[in-house]
């Protein structure tokens, strides 16, 4: 018979309803013998209710969600009013004290999930995470960014076919929504198949603690607790929200630098030109168009890039659903979060007019 913890206890100490504590999950052992920890933050209410994970840097080099975490915890934006929230700022600790995405062994803990006690570090980190925060879970908000040398324009990723998650998902107030599973091994995948509702927001990039996707990841968090009646009010609803599962990389085709046209979360239509692909000199290779009609969901930051490396990624939603963001989008004041995120991002990379000269694609 399998006996269910006591909701009272973690990490081995008692944290009763109504209060908070840090405290300190022990994962492993040092080379010397000495334990790695990391930190957790148990928040519970005085009334019961779910009990909701929102972790960060499962990849240990992206942090935009560490720094949203970090401010949850320094200001305390919502009161708890029923349920428990459990904060991890930094999950991939051995990551995230090299700056690197990966473990020391170079293996990936988000495609370690649930894990193994008796496997390789990463499985065994996995297991124990897996069973001490996520086997006692609800629901799960998994904070990302873009791999190095990409941005992504902020995007909520869940399986849009499990009800209960896509209500979920929806109540984050995201514009733009992935309809996915995720890769088998990842924190959310496994979250899942356990019974958690999990998604996660894909926002920024890497090293960097960027204020508006701070903001924009802080909101979603309270959009979702208020869903669940954890906190007080009502989920904001976004001025448009579309949902795809079809997305897709357009790669380069030559080697050269390229002169970007668009930005991120920017709303493209069939054979815009996303990109100029020139050398050195400045002279035109080819121009690099958008397929079809879509929104740019992420792209490179680095100009330099060879035969078949990713420029842009794009979501395609319904027709009739683009259409009505693009009306949406236009009524957007500019101290609207959506039109400050998107002109923060476009700062990253240098976008230029396409002048239409010397077209070669």
């Amino acid at each position: 018979m399998t006996v269910s913890p006591d909701p009272n206890l973690w990490c081995g100490q008692q944290v009763p309803a109504g209060t908070d504590a840090s405290l300190h999950l022990n994962l492993t052992e040092s080379f010397t013998g000495h334990p790695i920890t990391i930190p957790v933050h148990v928040w519970r209410a005085r009334q019961p209710g779910p009990t909701v994970a929102i972790t960060a840097a499962v990849h240990g080099d992206e942090i935009n969600g560490t720094g949203a975490i970090r401010q949850i915890l320094r200001t305390r934006p919502f009161e708890l009013q029923a349920g428990t929230l459990v904060l991890v700022p930094v999950v991939n600790l051995l990551g995230f004290e090299r700056h690197s995405r990966y473990l020391p062994d170079r293996r990936d803990l988000n495609r370690s999930f649930p894990g193994t006690r008796g496997g390789s570090l990463a499985s065994r980190l996995a297991a124990t995470f897996f069973k001490e925060i996520m086997l006692r879970c609800g629901y799960l908000i998994d904070l990302h960014t873009a791999a190095v040398r990409r941005t992504n324009f902020p995007n909520v990723r869940a399986d849009m076919g499990n009800q209960r998650l896509a209500e979920f998902a929806r109540a984050f107030g995201a514009e733009l929504i992935i309809s996915s599973k995720g890769p088998k091994g990842s924190l959310r995948y496994a979250a899942c198949k356990a019974g958690c509702a999990a998604l996660i927001l894909e926002a920024g990039e890497v090293w960097k603690v960027e204020p508006t996707v701070v903001e924009y990841a802080i909101r979603g968090i309270q959009n979702c607790l208020r869903f669940l009646g954890m906190v007080p009010g009502k989920p904001t609803e976004p001025a448009s929200r579309v949902e795809t599962d079809t997305t897709k990389w357009v790669r380069a085709t030559h080697g050269g630098f390229l002169e970007f046209h668009v930005a991120p979360g920017e709303i493209v239509q069939a054979e815009q030109p996303i990109a100029t692909n020139t050398d050195l000199m400045g002279t035109q290779h080819n121009v690099i168009r958008a397929p079809r009609d879509g929104v740019v969901l992420g792209m490179t930051t680095i100009p330099s890039v060879a035969p078949g490396d990713p420029v842009c990624h794009l979501a395609f939603p319904r027709k009739r659903a683009l259409k009505r963001m693009v009306g949406a989008v236009d009524r957007l004041g500019a101290d609207t979060l959506f039109e400050r995120l998107r002109s923060d991002l476009a700062s990253n990379v240098a976008v230029t007019d396409h002048n239409g000269s010397d077209e070669q694609d």
